[in-house]
């Protein structure tokens, strides 16, 4: 027997910079029970920081996950990992971490220290970043606080290792600067569309988001990926596989038009599109989830406060009331809801110090 759905949603809102309305839409996601929520960012194009904002938005909430892009290219790693381990602290267990590359020139231009690189080399770097992030999230092992006024000591010293970590265009001493984030590693999810992803998407990511306009389509990439995974030594039910549609839930119920709600999605430049009412939508979640094609789904409202209260409202409502979607949620960490185990510190599991390391 299959167990239940996952599903998340995007809270992109072009050109919006109040804080308060990624909150309002991040609780109204909460309030249907969704693994968690995406807010994405680029150096290509203005707006507010998206980590900055999910920091924002965290204490407005109380269960979601919180799952902001972070772009590897051009950002430091020791950077990244301390940003997402706060976000961790500051939600309480719930952040993500959306990995990204910056592939154009003009995002270079921004920083100035080096023109852009192939897609390859940069999705190999970001797997290496991948790689360092979790030594340093290890750096720190449970407990190395100690916060005892009496002695006056605050660090146990044997639970914080030094990382060295040399890759392709940086190198990390390590140890971080912020103590190990509740969740061990926050959750990192990855948009395996690109084929340059897919391999840093099989070997790093929890959650693996993935474009298909068919049943068929999809399993044919969720396959790929498992089997990605286990060539690395990873047991693929560790994985999870989204498939990531484009929704426009503004017409209603249009199954008799072919591509458009009980059709299925069709193909577009910007990647599947659900068009059609929420009741066709739930008929397609709960169809390719009864086939095995997919873990889930991460929703891409094309008018976010519009179609994702018809989500909330309607679809997931309708998944509730057949049991295929939660009701409540049943733990308090992202890694929870997505039935995930906090993985354990490598340090304090080996009971060895750290070695010099670099990028294979």
């Amino acid at each position: 027997m299959r167990g239940l759905v996952h599903l998340a949603a995007a809270l992109d809102l072009p050109g919006e910079l109040d804080g308060g309305a990624f909150a309002a839409l991040a609780r109204l996601a909460e309030r249907g029970g969704l693994d968690f929520v995406t807010l994405d960012d680029s150096f290509a194009r203005p707006g507010p920081d998206a980590l900055g904002v999910l920091c924002r938005v965290a204490p407005a909430t109380r269960r979601i996950g919180l799952v902001p892009t972070v772009t590897t290219t051009h950002t430091e790693p020791l950077w990244v990992q301390a940003a997402v381990a706060t976000l961790d602290w500051v939600g309480r267990g719930r952040a993500g971490w959306r990995i990204d590359v910056s592939v154009t020139e003009d995002e270079a231009r921004l920083f100035g220290r080096r023109h852009t690189a192939s897609a390859d080399a940069l999705w190999r770097q970001a797997g290496e970043v991948a790689d360092v992030t979790a030594l340093l999230w290890d750096s720190w092992e449970d407990g190395a606080e100690i916060r005892d006024e009496a002695t006056g000591r605050f660090l146990d010293g044997d639970r914080v290792h030094r990382v060295d970590f040399t890759g392709t265009g940086f190198s990390v001493r390590g140890p971080s600067t912020v103590p190990r984030p509740p969740q061990g590693h926050p959750v990192r999810v990855v948009d395996a569309t690109d084929a340059h992803a897919c391999a840093v998407a099989a070997r790093h990511a929890d959650v693996a988001l993935v474009r298909a306009a068919s049943a068929a389509q999809a399993a044919g990439v969720r396959d790929r990926l498992r089997e990605q995974a286990r060539a690395f030594g990873r047991d693929p039910d560790t994985l999870r596989v989204l498939v990531s549609l484009l929704v426009d839930l503004g017409d209603g119920e249009r199954a008799a038009e072919p591509g458009h709600g009980g059709g299925g999605p069709r193909p577009t430049v910007h990647g599947p599109l659900y068009r059609g009412g929420p009741v066709d939508l739930a008929e397609l979640v709960a169809s390719w989830h009864a086939e095995g094609v997919t873990d889930g789904f991460h929703f891409v409202p094309v008018e976010p406060r519009r179609d994702l209260e018809r989500l909330v409202n309607g679809t997931v409502a309708l998944l509730q009331h057949r049991g295929l979607f939660r009701t409540f949620y049943p733990g308090s960490t992202l890694r929870e809801h997505l039935g995930l185990a906090r993985p354990a510190n490598r340090y304090a599991a080996s009971g060895a110090p750290a070695t010099s390391r670099r990028a294979s």
